[in-house]
């Protein structure tokens, strides 16, 4: 009883384990941060620029898509039961956001945007993954 105890300790705590966490975590990062560039370089919007209104509403919907996705693909990689990972992607892109915030000029409605809507919504995806994919 005490062996299998362990050996699942081991294999949590083992090098592949953690390899892996750290990659889905970059990966649903990649994600939001390449499908948000896209977006800006696409459009043309200058994310520094004070936007139309039909702009931020487009911006909430796809971001909020990609973000999900984001989530969605970290718990799919890390292949865990628990969402602490989409807490941890969660942190980094508000993280990034603030830091942003704090060392850009213009408008900041993007970083806004990303620390109180976004970056929450890659838990949402986490959440959502376990739930469809738990038995």
């Amino acid at each position: 009883m005490y062996q299998k105890a362990g050996k699942k300790k081991d294999k949590i705590n083992s090098p592949q384990h953690m390899i892996r966490n750290i990659l889905s975590v970059l990966a649903g990062y990649v994600i939001f941060v390449i499908t948000s560039l896209a977006l800006f370089k696409l459009s043309g919007q200058d994310p520094h620029d004070d936007p139309t209104t039909t702009f931020v509403i487009l911006t909430v919907i796809y971001g909020a898509a990609f973000s999900f996705l984001s989530g969605l693909i970290t718990q799919l990689i890390s292949k865990t039961k628990n969402i602490t990972l989409n807490y941890v992607l969660c942190f980094i892109i508000a993280g990034f956001a603030t830091f942003s915030l704090f060392k850009s000029a213009g408008n900041h409605w993007t970083q806004l945007l990303a620390i109180f809507i976004l970056a929450p919504i890659s838990i949402l995806g986490g959440l959502f993954y376990n739930k469809r994919n738990t038995k």
